[in-house]
């Protein structure tokens, strides 16, 4: 096999640790020989940077992302059953966490352009909700100067699991009272298994989701509240803080490539590219195009020609079986559903090369021929 026609990947995991793996090694070599894996420094200097990085007074490691969407919710203390503004259009882990925390997920529909969080539904759903849990999806941040009004008095979660580095208006991510993230390894900053963090600027808030993360305890063998454990490991610490220091070159190396694919597929009847929302820096996690029909179809031949291409999210979270309470089944919620029909995920990571894209286009471009 040749490099012309080497497998492509969705994601290229292996490329990234390239470029950290001296850094990752040195690392560990440090962590093993001090015996320290869990509340050690490696996850305080972790924390502290990406305060740092997206602008925040605080950042609370936790064991992953859906636990840290948890710890968030539960920190509001809102009150039991709740309602939870969030839309439709998302991974099942938001509403999971959601549900974890005594709350009810709500669902709502994205507009039809950029499948994010839609205000005008989020309006209409307004009066079952105590706050509102807008998801950052594919990389871009939803409309929250819009959300932020429309909410009132009620707290804004931000899931920000794929937007690790986004701004929208200058601002990053935590427009809100509470984020989270997640540290999965296949995000824009991945580390080597499962993490996650919360972000605030609210001292009350960051000290209840440590405490919380670390089964209700401030001391040691005293629980002041009732917990669980989700702590941030320092060997995952040690990775997230080599890839951090990259994440602003990758970033730009992912913009580099959306931009790359903007040319080579423009003008494809068959398509509809993404695009970013008013006033977003787009960090480009997905690059996702639509595809009017035969999506599977065009898949499947991706596949077969070594591009591993895919499906976010190929179904709904209320078609799933575990939450068809949250919706009135098929019709629902019909932007989300037609996006789980259409949507297309092409490769797309920062070593991404142009020759690999421009042959990722051209098989897309005759798989939509051959429909």
């Amino acid at each position: 096999m040749t490099t012309a026609d080497a497998p492509i990947p969705l994601v290229d995991l292996r490329a990234a640790h390239a470029e950290v793996a001296e850094d990752v090694r040195a690392g560990f070599d440090r962590v093993l020989a001090t015996g320290a894996y869990v509340k050690g420094p490696v996850v305080a200097g972790f924390e502290a940077d990406y305060a740092a990085f997206s602008g925040v007074r605080h950042c609370v490691g936790a064991a992953n992302g859906t636990d840290a969407l948890e710890l968030a919710l539960r920190a509001l203390a809102l009150p039991a059953g709740g309602g939870v503004l969030l839309p439709a259009n998302t991974f099942v882990a938001t509403a999971e966490a959601v549900l974890r925390a005594g709350l009810r997920p709500v669902l709502v529909d994205a507009d039809p352009e950029h499948l994010l969080i839609d205000p005008a539904r989020a309006a209409d759903a307004l009066p079952a909700a105590v706050a509102l849990l807008p998801v950052h999806l594919g990389g871009q941040l939803a409309p929250m100067r819009e959300l932020l009004a429309l909410a009132g008095d009620r707290p804004v979660i931000e899931d920000g699991a794929q937007s690790q580095g986004a701004r929208q208006e200058g601002r990053s991510g935590l427009w809100g009272r509470i984020a989270a993230t997640s540290f999965y390894p296949g995000k824009n900053l991945g580390a080597y298994g499962d993490a996650g963090a919360v972000l605030t600027d609210d001292d009350g808030l960051a000290a209840a989701v440590r405490l919380t993360g670390d089964h209700g305890s401030g001391r040691k063998y005293v629980h002041e509240r009732f917990g669980f454990n989700s702590r941030m490991d320092e060997l995952q610490a040690v990775v997230l803080r080599a890839k951090l220091r990259r994440l602003p070159a990758w970033n730009a190396a992912r913009r580099a490539a959306a931009a790359r694919y903007h040319e080579l597929l423009a003008g494809v009847d068959a398509l509809t590219l993404p695009s970013a929302g008013p006033g977003n820096e787009h960090v480009w996690h997905l690059y996702a195009v639509r595809v009017g029909r035969g999506r599977d179809e065009v898949l499947a031949a991706l596949l077969a020609a070594g591009i591993g291409a895919g499906i976010h999210y190929p179904v709904p979270v209320h078609l799933q079986p575990a939450f068809r309470e949250f919706g009135d089944g098929e019709g629902s919620f019909p932007v989300a559903e037609r996006a789980a029909r259409e949507l297309l995920t092409l490769p797309l990571y920062p070593q991404i090369t142009p020759a690999q894209q421009t042959r990722v286009a051209e098989t897309l471009i005759k798989a939509l021929a051959r429909r």
